[in-house]
């Protein structure tokens, strides 16, 4: 045992970046794993919860590709844990030096049996559209938490200072609620849409073709609020936010040109869960520009120097950002 604590990295070390970028691509790839369950129709291809059957934890062949495709996605949990389980282990000994490394891994450890479960409801309420959404938001939060992580790991701790000017900071956060805002109406149409997850399956009764667009247009204030945000990263000439505010809008403009050539085409299944998928990288993209928006933490530590003519010992402070 004490050998496997110390083989345990005390740095972020290659180790550590690995795990983080496993816990964001798998929060990603989960959402659309679950998407695929739902766009083929498998949403009950498990009829019950926790087991698959009334009588059997798996899918049995008499289920068919329905029960394969759902009980495929309930075993990706189990991939989301171990690597869960990995990511605390590896942060464990750095609990000193980079306690909010631990805070990020507890709570997406912590998230993924709360999605289990919450999918669990969803498939006991018979895929009712508002729980499925709300198992969206959540995955959403869980991406937007594992892209803080692997920020952290690569650069360390933020201070509460502003590397901007606060009118950027203002601008960046009004991005932040338009694409927030956007999610979350296009969670609304999806559960007014022809993708229920099974046939029969209740739909929460809205005008499908009106949400849609609803959805359209904090998604276009959203864009507009981006093309300014990179003005002012531009005039402040701050590389770092520079960066992410293109990907940030590179992505929004695959994910309106995603949604409105599915809109065209009468919601084909691949080009909905290519919609799904992008959501989330969008959301981990602008969480990446809110915590750009921060200062890195500056710890100084005394260094001693040698003592001086008048026999008394000096004292240094080397900077070094964590």
């Amino acid at each position: 045992m004490n050998r496997l604590v110390q083989w345990l990295p005390t740095t972020t070390d290659r180790r550590v970046r690995v795990i983080a970028w496993a816990s964001l691509v798998s929060q990603t790839l989960i959402v659309g794993t679950g998407g695929a369950v739902r766009l083929t129709g498998s949403g009950l291809g498990c009829p019950t919860w926790p087991r698959c059957t009334a009588e059997s934890f798996v899918a049995t062949p008499e289920m068919g590709i329905h029960g394969i495709v759902e009980f495929g996605n309930r075993l990706l949990t189990f991939v989301l844990i171990i690597i869960a389980v990995l990511a605390f282990l590896f942060v464990v000994r750095m609990r000193r030096e980079r306690p909010e490394l631990l805070r990020l891994t507890v709570a997406l450890g912590l998230g993924i049996p709360v999605q289990a479960v919450i999918g669990g409801i969803t498939v006991l309420t018979d895929l009712n559209p508002w729980v499925v959404g709300f198992h969206f938001v959540v995955s959403a939060v869980l991406v937007a938490l594992a892209t803080v992580f692997v920020h952290r790991v690569y650069r360390g701790p933020t201070s509460g200072a502003l590397r901007v000017p606060s009118r950027v900071q203002a601008l960046a956060f009004g991005t932040a609620v338009g694409v927030w805002l956007t999610v979350l109406v296009g969670i609304v149409v999806t559960g007014s849409g022809p993708h229920a997850g099974d046939g029969g399956v209740a739909r929460n009764g809205l005008d499908s073709e009106l949400l849609q667009h609803f959805h359209s247009w904090p998604a276009y204030v959203t864009f507009g609020l981006s093309i300014l945000l990179l003005g002012a990263a531009i005039r402040t000439g701050l590389v770092p936010l520079i960066k992410v505010t293109a990907w940030l809008i590179a992505v929004e403009v695959a994910q309106i040109a995603v949604g409105i050539t599915q809109a065209r085409l009468g919601l084909p299944e691949i080009l909905v869960g290519v919609h799904m998928v992008l959501a989330c990288v969008l959301v981990a993209v602008l969480t990446l520009v809110l915590v750009t928006l921060r200062q890195p933490r500056v710890e100084r530590a005394p260094v001693e120097r040698q003592k001086g003519s008048s026999g008394s010992i000096a004292m240094e402070t080397n900077s070094s950002v964590r």
